[in-house]
């Protein structure tokens, strides 16, 4: 085993006894070590419960016969940092995150790791740092956020606040109306209830086979997650000793998993569920820690043979727990597959054992040959009260038992591929899709013939304002806004967009840009969220673009155009424009342009100087000389800073 390089011979007494004072057994010697990466923070709603998750963990890796060994990562909550400097730390903490990972996992010698993520950059930071590494991991989120829900019904999320917020500082409602909602937005611990960039990515784990089915969609309020959590510390050992047996380059391990086409499947994903697009920039990030060639090309090819079939808040008012009752993430692969075939590679390897397809076959309830655990995973309950525990609802899977629950190792499916026939309606035990509550499945997750749109809910746009690239979340935009030209409205920051939205810089028609925001220009590439929710709170959503160097929290809508390459801070077109100047954006024919000839743009090209550093010193000094492009995932390069 990999641990035998600190605990074996008697080079190592001096590491046995360091390790004896820790609480390792007489019996442990022989055992897989399992590094347990958990990421408790008090201050984020969803790894506020993750210290309890992570000693449950803890104790599961014991009993399936491993010796866990548990650390915390850092951890941003994305919507505490929003609108001050706090966001420029953000997307940087991811890169701290992987060294966290790679540090621990390489200075101790484990032989395994069980990574407990839940937000924002805390999980693609964890996946990086596995693909450094390479030993055996598997992924098993803190679970979604509970919706919200006011007296009349109606479900509400973070969202709701932030614009909330805008309508109150314009007079549209009152402090009352405001601080009821400030109340419900939030109501649990996990990550936040829409397909918002945490629950994109977890969800994304399960397509890319690093987690296993009902990651990304079981409530973290729900009973049902310890047994996903029983399950993973099960895996984990059982992939452990494997690795042990095999030697080190070999087993199931995270680049074996994580290959080109399987990260065409959490790509495909991403599309078929109208996922954030801060996907895109970890997905980059992810694959070039794991050595797989990825690209924006790439991505914009699957977009245009992927169809939307999901649409999750902000883009409807549907939530996670939603598409949980809807058959969960395995249900949007069975449809794609089905309406699709040769699309998703099912022949990828995954951390149960099993392919892709042996997945989708067991998992995705519309699938004739789904076992009983495919069901239980839509047997979601919203437990509907405030609080910060996990597991706090009971389980509600067959006679109300929760053993009854999610097995999903223990059951096997038989079949490759899955089924081909047509999706079965189901009725949940909670509305279903004749329930009292008119719940209905088959309008979460659609069928590929009903889909939203025959290409993907992302769209990568090229032309002289991004001959890099940007990104749209297309499922977000309101059809009206697919092709718009206007006047650009310049603003050198976030929050001199935001002050200029709210208080009437920006009209109906307008293209507004926001510059000087990308990885080095801010530093830190923040998110554009208060801008955004600026925009609709005025009333201006589907009467206005906006693109930007930055990029957009995944709860972001409207025509909302982000990761404009190259960025401002280095030269890029989007720092040369001026008020004024035609802005056409084509986001069917993937087109942003200026109205501006080459000349033009060379003109102004040469006129313009780089501004100063923003930081000197610091963390965030290192990141803004050393952060490559968007395009590239804005991951660090000892290149880029020479």
């Amino acid at each position: 085993m990999r641990s035998d390089e600190i605990k074996q011979g008697d080079s190592r007494a001096a590491h046995r006894s360091l390790l004896r004072a820790t609480g390792v057994r007489e019996d442990d010697w022989g055992k897989p070590f399992i590094a347990i990466c958990n990421s408790h923070v008090d201050i984020i709603p969803g790894h506020v419960h993750l210290q309890e998750v992570g000693n449950y963990v803890k104790e599961c890796v014991r009993a399936a016969g491993g010796v866990p060994f548990l650390f915390n990562t850092i951890g941003v909550d994305d919507g505490i940092a929003m609108g001050h400097n706090g966001m420029k730390y953000s997307l940087p903490s991811r890169e701290l995150i992987a060294d966290c990972v790679e540090t621990m996992i390489q200075a101790h010698m484990f032989d395994g790791m069980i990574c407990i993520p839940n937000c924002d950059k805390i999980v693609p930071g964890m996946f990086m740092g596995a693909m450094r590494v390479n030993v055996p991991t598997v992924f098993v989120s803190g679970g979604p956020m509970e919706a919200g829900k006011t007296a009349s019904g109606k479900t509400v999320d973070l969202i709701d606040a932030f614009v909330g917020g805008v309508q109150k500082a314009r007079g549209e409602i009152t402090a009352e109306e405001l601080e009821e909602i400030e109340k419900i937005a939030c109501p649990t611990c996990g990550s936040c209830s829409g397909m918002f960039t945490a629950n994109s990515m977890n969800c994304l784990a399960e397509a890319l086979g690093m987690s296993l089915p009902g990651n990304g969609t079981i409530l973290a309020t729900s009973a049902d997650r310890k047994i996903l959590y029983e399950n993973a510390s099960k895996r984990i050992v059982e992939m452990a000793r494997e690795f042990g047996r095999v030697g080190e380059g070999h087993g199931l391990l995270p680049r074996e998993i994580a290959t080109a086409t399987a990260f065409d499947n959490a790509m495909i994903l991403d599309m078929a569920m109208g996922g954030s697009t801060n996907t895109v920039l970890h997905i980059l990030a992810i694959a070039h820690e794991a050595g797989v060639p990825f690209t924006l090309d790439r991505i914009d090819e699957l977009s245009k043979k992927t169809p939307n079939i999901c649409k999750v808040s902000p883009s409807s008012s549907y939530h996670i727990e939603d598409v949980a009752r809807a058959g969960g993430i395995h249900a949007i692969l069975g449809e794609i597959a089905r309406g699709k075939p040769g699309l998703l590679d099912l022949s990828c390897s995954t951390v149960t054992g099993k392919t892709l397809g042996e997945n989708i076959a067991e998992f995705d309830v519309r699938s004739t040959s789904s076992s009983q655990a495919a069901e239980l995973l839509t047997r979601v309950r919203a437990g509907g009260e405030r609080t910060s525990q996990a597991w706090t609802v009971a389980s509600v899977g067959a006679a109300g038992s929760q053993s009854a629950g999610l097995a999903v190792l223990e059951s096997e499916g038989e079949s490759e591929t899955p089924d081909d026939g047509g999706p079965i309606p189901l009725d949940n035990g909670d509305g279903g899709s004749n329930g009292s509550d008119g719940f209905d499945p088959l309008d979460v997750i659609r069928t590929v013939d009903n889909a939203y749109s025959q290409t993907g809910g992302l769209t990568m746009l090229k032309g002289n304002l991004a001959p890099k690239g940007a990104v749209v979340k297309t499922a977000g935009v309101d059809p009206k806004m697919l092709v718009h030209t206007g006047p650009a409205v310049i603003f050198e920051s976030e929050i001199d967009a935001y002050n200029g939205i709210v208080f009437g810089k920006v009209k109906a028609g307008d293209v507004i840009v926001i510059r000087y925001e990308g990885p080095r220009g801010g530093p830190g590439m923040q998110e554009m969220l208060a801008p955004t929710t600026a925009v609709k709170g005025v009333g201006l959503g589907d009467k206005c673009a906006l693109i930007t160097d930055g990029r957009f929290s995944g709860g972001t809508a409207g025509a909302s155009i982000g990761h404009v390459s190259p960025e401002a801070a280095v030269g890029g077109p989007i720092g040369l424009i001026q008020d004024g100047d035609v802005v056409e954006i084509d986001i069917p024919n993937g087109k942003l342009a200026v109205r501006l000839t080459d000349a033009e743009l060379a003109a102004r090209r040469e006129a313009w100087k780089p501004r100063p550093p923003v930081f000197k010193t610091g963390w965030l000094a290192r990141y803004q000389a050393m952060a490559t492009s968007a395009d590239t995932g804005a991951i660090l390069s000892w290149e880029q800073h020479h």
